[in-house]
C-alpha cells in the first residue's frame, strides 16, 4: 500500500483537510528522513529520538508520531510502531502562549476588515478554523450553523452582533449566498491563509506572534465561556469535544494564576 493511498483513504473516512495535511506532513517526513533505513519498530523509536534531540517539545514528537504509527497500521506493519514520549499533564499553560482578552482586543483594532471579522467569527463561537466554510449567508441569516465534521453534526448558535455583521460584510462583497469568507477569486481561504494574515497583524498590535494563531482564540472562547457558565459539559458539546477530558485542557490557567492560587492557600508561614 503506497503513501497515496494512506491520504486517499484519510480524505475517505473524512478527516478535516486539516488532519489531512498534518498527517501528509508528518508521514512525508518520516518517510524522506528513514528512507535508507530497514522499517523496524527500533527504526521508528530511532527518528522519535532523533525529532527529541533537534529540540522538539514532546507533545509535537507525539503529535508526529501518531500520524506515523496510523500509518505504519494502514500499511499492515503494526509491529513498527514506536511508543509514545511520557509526558506529566500540565497544571497550568506558559504564559507566552496565553491570548489574554487585552490582546485580542488589540488584535481586532489592528486587523483589516476580513481578518478581524474571521478572528471575531471563531473567537465568539468556539469554531475551528477548518469549520469557517459553514459560516455562510444562510447561517448568519437564522442565527445558527449546522457544522458537520468527521461524522459527527453539531450546531452552533451564532450571537447577533456577529450575524449582522456578517450579513454586512456578506453584502459588501456581493455574496448573496454561501461561504461569507472567500478569496478574491472566490475561492474558500485556507487555513494557511488565516494563519498568515492573523501573523500579519501582530507588529501592528503589538501582540506577541507566538500567542496569535486560530487555535487560540478558540481557547479564548473557552475559557471565556467557562468563566460565565461554570458547565463544562455545555462546553464541551458547544466545541464538538467528545470526551470532557479534552475540554479541561482548554481550560488550563497561566503559571501566574496558578501561582496566585499556591500563594492563597497560606501553607508558608
Amino acid at each position: 500500500m503506497s503513501f497515496c493511498e494512506f491520504i486517499s483513504n484519510l480524505i475517505t473516512h473524512e478527516k478535516s483537510p486539516g488532519t489531512v495535511e498534518k498527517y501528509s506532513r508528518d508521514v512525508s517526513r518520516f518517510l524522506r528522513e528513514t528512507g535508507g533505513s530497514e522499517l523496524s519498530r527500533e527504526t521508528v523509536a530511532a527518528w522519535r529520538d532523533s525529532l527529541t534531540v533537534r529540540g522538539y517539545s514532546a507533545v509535537t514528537v507525539n503529535s508526529m508520531l501518531s500520524a506515523v504509527n496510523r500509518y505504519l497500521t494502514y500499511i499492515g506493519r503494526p509491529e513498527c510502531r514506536a511508543s509514545f514520549l511520557s509526558v506529566q499533564r500540565r497544571v497550568f499553560r506558559a504564559k507566552e502562549r496565553e491570548l489574554t482578552r487585552e490582546e485580542y482586543e488589540k488584535l481586532l483594532a489592528a486587523a483589516p476588515e476580513r481578518t478581524g471579522l474571521i478572528m471575531e467569527t471563531v473567537c465568539a463561537t468556539g469554531i475551528r478554523v477548518s469549520e469557517l466554510r459553514y459560516i455562510t449567508v444562510e447561517a448568519a441569516r437564522s442565527g445558527c450553523a449546522e457544522i458537520r465534521l468527521k461524522g459527527k453534526i453539531r450546531t452552533i448558535l451564532l450571537p447577533g452582533k456577529l450575524c449582522r455583521k456578517l450579513l454586512k460584510y456578506a453584502k459588501k462583497q456581493k455574496t448573496a449566498s454561501g461561504e461569507i469568507f472567500l478569496t478574491g477569486n472566490g475561492k474558500p481561504l485556507t487555513r494557511g491563509q488565516i494563519w498568515a494574515e492573523m501573523k500579519a497583524v501582530c507588529k501592528k498590535a503589538g501582540v506577541d506572534p507566538r500567542k496569535v494563531f486560530p487555535h487560540n482564540l478558540r481557547h479564548l472562547f473557552a475559557r471565556t465561556f467557562y468563566r460565565v457558565t461554570r458547565d463544562i459539559a455545555k462546553l464541551a458539546d458547544v466545541l464538538g469535544h467528545s470526551s470532557i477530558e479534552t475540554t479541561r485542557i482548554y481550560l488550563i490557567s497561566t503559571g501566574e494564576e496558578h501561582a496566585r492560587v499556591l500563594d492563597r492557600l497560606g501553607l508558608v508561614s
